[in-house]
């Protein structure tokens, strides 16, 4: 699996919502996306990743 351009080996698939909690991701500040296709906030604990998953995750920062 590739997360930000990292590789790293998943033993079995992971739900995507604990993936992002395992690499401390703030759920609420975070676009994913996954093989090319955004995957709304509300599906995070339905979408299974695997080893051979690409992951883009953006987090949103406030400041001005």
């Amino acid at each position: 699996m590739k997360l930000n351009g990292i590789n790293y080996s998943l033993e079995q698939p992971i739900l995507l919502q604990d993936l992002l909690i395992e690499h401390d991701f703030q759920i609420q500040r975070i676009a994913v996306e996954l093989n090319g296709n955004i995957i709304p906030k509300a599906a995070y604990g339905e979408v299974t990743v695997t080893d051979s998953d690409n992951l883009e995750v953006v987090s949103f920062v406030g400041g001005g």
